[in-house]
């Protein structure tokens, strides 16, 4: 069983840098690719990053590459979302998402989900 916590959100200006954090109180996140998403008020959830389960491969949506960077650590459980040059139109939630097998860029692909973290960006 998957069982994910994001932390790391906040209040930052234009430039700004934040890294995210999720963690998983489980004992199969190693087999788990996972997925940063994330859902502005009013707008469809939409997809981040994802980075399959040996961190081999790692996707991006064109509006955060060069940006934001996706990392895990298997040995701690937990998956990184390093973001960069923060923009306003990067304000959001930021959830994290597991699923066996291959990335996908859909939420409804993904099986499990954390709660969510707060990130606001201002100009």
């Amino acid at each position: 069983q998957v069982q994910l916590v994001e932390s790391g959100g906040g209040l930052v200006q234009a430039g700004d840098s934040l890294r995210l954090s999720c963690a998983d109180s489980g004992r199969t996140f190693s087999l788990y690719t996972m997925a940063w998403f994330r859902q502005a008020p009013g707008k469809e959830r939409e997809f981040v990053a994802a980075i399959g389960s040996s961190a081999t491969y790692t996707y991006y949506a064109d509006s955060v590459k060069g940006r934001f960077t996706i990392s895990r650590d298997n040995t701690k459980n937990t998956v990184y979302l390093q973001m960069n040059s923060l923009k306003p139109e990067d304000t959001a939630v930021y959830y994290c998402a597991g699923r066996r097998g291959n990335i996908y860029t859909t939420p409804s692909n993904y099986d499990y989900w954390g709660q969510g973290t707060q990130v606001t960006v201002s100009s």
